[in-house]
């Protein structure tokens, strides 16, 4: 593996094959990725950055779902990839659905997980709110209510690691960085799906309350060619709450588009 800085953002790029670029969402890093990138990297070209004001990245100005979209096109770019595979989590699925609608012929397949087209209104003023708890408090409270909101009853219960590894993703982003994916997330608008083209694999946990099966449901009756995938005892956290089911599903959904 190498690690790469493009578009200010540190890459890990490893493996040879078809490329897969797998975007993480709001808390998270490259490292959200880390169960599939061990399962697929014999076969594929992974590309996994921590975005702009998360993990290894620095913020910068400010932070836009349109900027993130276009810094994957442009990371596409230097890296010489012309068509890829796009993995996403949470707010990385509405950051792959922008580049899916805006450079239809980058993307052959989409895999979202936890996927949301755009955040609803009662969330839009939680994430405001919790941009400013961030700055005034830092980040320790707000990892503990996530890791208690956002994750499965079995995963508190009986994959106490995965707990942990949330809590820890979360308490190790910078606090002004988060404010300002927080702000990006609140101000998300939702990609137009009539351009998504590609297939599209939606997955998320029956105990998801983020992106809830009924609302992955109704998400999935607007995408040409999208099919939904729900595993039990999940959470919001899906790639590490159930890293195996989420391989499997992945690797089956690639499979086919080899």
């Amino acid at each position: 593996m190498s690690t790469q800085t493009i578009e200010r953002m540190a890459v890990d790029i490893a493996g040879q094959g078809d490329a897969i670029v797998f975007v993480h969402g709001l808390g998270g890093s490259s490292n959200v990725f880390t169960p599939q990138v061990m399962a697929l990297g014999s076969r594929y070209r992974t590309v996994r950055p921590d975005l702009p004001g998360s993990a290894r990245s620095p913020a910068g100005g400010q932070i836009s779902i349109e900027g993130l979209a276009d810094a994957m096109i442009r990371m596409a770019g230097v890296l010489g990839i012309e068509r890829a595979h796009f993995v996403g989590h949470s707010m990385g699925t509405i950051v792959c659905q922008h580049v899916a609608a805006n450079e239809p012929r980058l993307v052959r397949s989409l895999t979202l997980f936890g996927p949301l087209l755009a955040p609803p209104e009662a969330a839009r003023q939680a994430m405001r709110d919790r941009a400013a708890k961030a700055r005034a408090e830092g980040m320790a409270d707000i990892a503990d209510a996530i890791v208690l909101a956002a994750t499965s009853g079995d995963t508190k219960t009986n994959n106490p690691v995965c707990a942990a590894l949330v809590r820890e993703l979360l308490m190790r982003q910078d606090a002004e960085g988060y404010a300002k994916n927080c702000e990006a997330l609140a101000a998300a608008q939702a990609a137009d799906a009539t351009r998504i083209g590609c297939p599209v694999l939606l997955v998320t946990g029956d105990e998801d309350g983020v992106a809830p099966p009924s609302n992955v449901r109704a998400m999935a009756q607007q995408i040409k060619d999208a099919r939904v995938s729900v595993l039990n005892r999940c959470g919001h956290w899906t790639t590490l709450e159930r890293s195996a089911d989420c391989n499997g599903a992945l690797k089956e959904f690639l499979a086919g588009r080899a």
